[in-house]
């Protein structure tokens, strides 16, 4: 029985249990509250299950079926499994956290890392799911994944309860941890890749499809006799991305996918993310600080603070509810004094130098009529319209809510 003990066992690729890695989480520097440190990452011993027995053993399908025969669906069968593929109601997780006072004595107190928390995330769907440090992001992933109980509400990832079904769950995602990685630390990652095939009970043809397609998309090819503790942040990390695809997972959770990578590397990843997403339909939940990742892959973002949702919806919108602005910048024939319009738009001159002027406007507004006004009224000579950095946007509401 792989599982059993706490003491000497790690979580694997996508929860899968492997030798030789400490499970203390104080040695964890990038989780979203201390309170998370401690928990133990081991499957075998709360789900009974061997580790790496496939879905064949658990459900009486062949080996490597890790769909249909799980849930009772297979992918696309049934609209509310599809529209629903992701379901959070009301999820929270509560720490108790002891604090000293003094010489023997302490004190405790309760931590609400999610508060409340509830969304939807149909199949096939690319989620940013962003916030700041200690907002709740990576406590989420990890009741999605069943490492963690949640203390109150529910949740089901693909029909399945991740807290009761954990080894069952675990065929069917694949996970990311940007700072914790799930090779094997003292091996190549050629043969972390064989593991990750016997764990899965991956068909050999498809394993070698897999595993081809990622080491040419990921660039892989001189790596994959390298041991792991040997490659650089960046290398390993599309190594862990490669890892958590070689099953055919159905749901992906990447935290910070893409932390360490070059510029080429992070156009790579985000290539290769979206080519997954449009022709195998993997459901993907990204959560990173690089919003360019959420820019070029994700359609909807979700925003979370304080453990609790503060947006949900198209990335377009939270410009209205950030109350954004777009800049609108006027080169004139002259200098002139800054233009003043009478307009039902909250405009206003920002900045002058010589003949050039910036205007603000709302970025729910169009820009034509301003355009209008101004080559109606001015000596125009050209403009531009820059849109709002959505960095700004993003760091204005939460500030907002720190204010609250």
């Amino acid at each position: 029985m792989l599982g059993g003990r706490r003491s000497g066992l790690a979580c694997g690729p996508a929860g899968v249990p492997e030798y030789g890695k400490l499970t203390d989480m104080d040695t964890d520097t990038d989780t979203d509250t201390d309170t998370e440190r401690g928990e133990a990452w081991d499957m075998g011993a709360e789900t009974g299950v061997e580790a790496g027995v496939g879905t064949g053993a658990e459900t009486g399908a062949g080996p490597g079926v890790g769909t249909g025969a799980e849930s009772g669906a297979g992918p696309g069968a049934g609209g509310g499994v599809d529209a629903g593929f992701i379901e959070l109601d009301g999820l929270e997780k509560v720490f108790d956290v002891r604090r000293r006072t003094g010489f023997m004595r302490s004190e405790r107190r309760e931590v609400r890392a999610v508060d409340g928390i509830s969304f939807r995330v149909a199949r096939g769907e690319m989620v940013g799911y962003i916030g700041p440090n200690g907002a709740g992001k990576s406590t989420t992933i990890k009741m999605l994944t069943g490492i963690l109980t949640p203390s109150g509400g529910s949740l089901r990832v693909a029909g399945i309860d991740p807290s009761r079904e954990r080894t069952r769950l675990a065929h069917r995602i694949g996970v990311v941890f940007g700072q914790r990685t799930t090779l094997w630390w003292d091996l190549p990652l050629r043969d972390s890749y064989r593991l990750v095939h016997r764990m899965y009970r991956v068909p050999d043809a498809r394993f070698r499809a897999n595993m081809d397609r990622c080491v040419e998309l990921l660039d892989l090819g001189e790596l994959l006799d390298v041991p792991v503790r040997q490659l650089s942040l960046g290398q390993r990390m599309r190594g862990d991305i490669a890892a958590a695809l070689l099953h055919d997972p159905e749901v992906l959770y990447l935290d910070e996918p893409t932390i360490g990578l070059d510029v080429v590397s992070k156009a790579k990843v985000r290539g290769f993310l979206r080519d997954l997403n449009a022709e195998r339909g993997t459901t993907v939940l990204l959560t990173t600080h690089d919003l360019t990742d959420i820019e070029q892959l994700c359609s909807r973002v979700m925003v979370i603070d304080h453990g609790r949702l503060m947006y949900d919806g198209a990335l377009s919108g939270l410009h209205e509810v950030g109350e954004s602005e777009r800049m609108l910048v006027v080169d004139l024939e002259r200098e002139l004094p800054p233009i003043r319009l009478e307009s039902d738009l909250a405009v206003r001159t920002v900045k002058v130098e010589g003949p050039r002027q910036w205007l603000a406007f709302p970025a729910s507004a169009s820009a034509a009529p301003l355009v209008a006004r101004i080559a109606a009224e001015y000596p125009l000579v050209d403009l531009s319209v820059r849109e709002p950095d959505i960095e700004a946007v993003i760091a204005k509401m939460y500030a907002s809510a720190a204010g609250m």
